[in-house]
């Protein structure tokens, strides 16, 4: 069999993350089409080497052994907009779109349902797979289907959002069924209406702020935008993958004995009346890593949000990794809550 397809050799990861660390890549293309997903897939069966698909690097973390395999970086790009009556819309987009751009065009089209994911960096095609979420707004309540490459049956096919065994921050495509789909496309279901109240929190209180009172998706994706931008470092300046850990989910047995130490502690009530939700932020904030600095490991935590986990001068993986389990530790120690990382540690 001929591949057409460029293959280039050896290539630094550190390139693809926007953590800006890791390995050496044995073997990396670029693939614009559901062809060449398919040709990329031949190839590395033919070469006996596993594959991986990647959009940005926005939420991925590689090891500093590397990937012995092919790093298939998806820029499969598209955007379509069925209107189905005056108010139910249909958006079909290629997974290698930025997601912002999609949040963007969408909203000036006047449709509503992820105009809260704003400013959500990476692609597409990567919002399935945690089930990408802020500000009240996750993936899941508008997502239709998802196109996507099988590798165990060297096939396409389409999954319905109800296969797709959503969860807070995460899939089957990062659970069960980690590494097996190569995600191609997705659709959405959008509304073209005003988004009503009652909004996220910090939402909320913004719009008390700055005295709003009409709400339309642009200003709800302004507001988002404005918030984001003063709480949150751009990847492509700043070296780092967005909020490093997911917000804890306990039981209200372990919220009690919490509220003895620590009565303020903010929670939120969660889909199950059993379990609610404690902001990471706070625990970190509370655990000392507001704005810290390990000069062990040249990692670092940003100012306005201890969430995000910042390379200043790490040089490897293993800088970061001990800088986290440093972080993991010591909460784990002071409220017997076990962070869980959100990135992916790849391979």
């Amino acid at each position: 069999m001929k591949f057409m397809l460029q293959i280039a050799e050896n290539v630094s990861l550190s390139q693809y993350s926007t953590m800006r660390l890791g390995g050496t890549a044995r073997y990396l293309c670029s693939v614009q089409t559901r062809s060449e997903v398919a040709e990329a897939v031949a190839w590395a069966i033919t070469h006996q080497t596993p594959p991986i698909m990647i959009g940005t690097g926005s939420n991925i973390i590689w090891k500093d052994e590397g990937f012995d395999g092919l790093i298939i970086v998806n820029n499969i790009m598209g955007y379509e907009d069925f209107a189905e009556d005056e108010t139910n819309h249909y958006l079909t987009i290629g997974a290698g779109e930025t997601w912002d751009s999609v949040v963007a065009r969408s909203v000036q089209s006047g449709l509503t349902g992820i105009e809260a994911l704003s400013l959500v960096p990476g692609t597409a095609g990567a919002t399935p797979i945690q089930n990408v979420g802020a500000y009240g707004q996750d993936i899941s309540q508008t997502l239709v289907s998802v196109e996507a490459f099988d590798l165990t049956t060297q096939s396409f096919l389409t999954l319905p959002a109800s296969d797709c065994n959503f969860s807070y921050r995460a899939s089957r495509f990062n659970r069960e069924d980690r590494g097996r789909f190569l995600i191609t496309g997705i659709t959405l279901h959008l509304m073209k209406q005003n988004p009503l109240p009652p909004f996220y929190g910090a939402l909320e209180k913004y719009f008390t702020e700055h005295s709003i009172t009409q709400y339309g998706p642009a200003v709800v994706r302004n507001a988002v935008i404005d918030i984001r931008s003063h709480k949150l470092p751009d990847p492509a300046t700043t070296a780092n993958c967005g909020s490093f850990f997911a917000n804890p989910i306990i039981d209200q047995d372990a919220l009690l004995d919490l509220q003895v130490a620590y009565p303020d502690i903010p929670h939120w009530p969660t889909d199950d009346p059993e379990k609610v939700k404690i902001p990471a932020a706070w625990l970190l904030e509370s655990a000392g890593f507001k704005d810290f600095r390990d000069e062990a490991t040249g990692m670092a935590t940003w100012p306005a949000q201890p969430l995000v986990l910042v390379n200043e001068k790490a040089r490897t993986v293993a800088d970061l990794l001990a800088f986290k389990a440093r972080i993991v530790e010591t909460v784990k120690e002071k409220f017997s809550i076990e962070l869980v990382q959100e990135p992916e540690l790849l391979p």
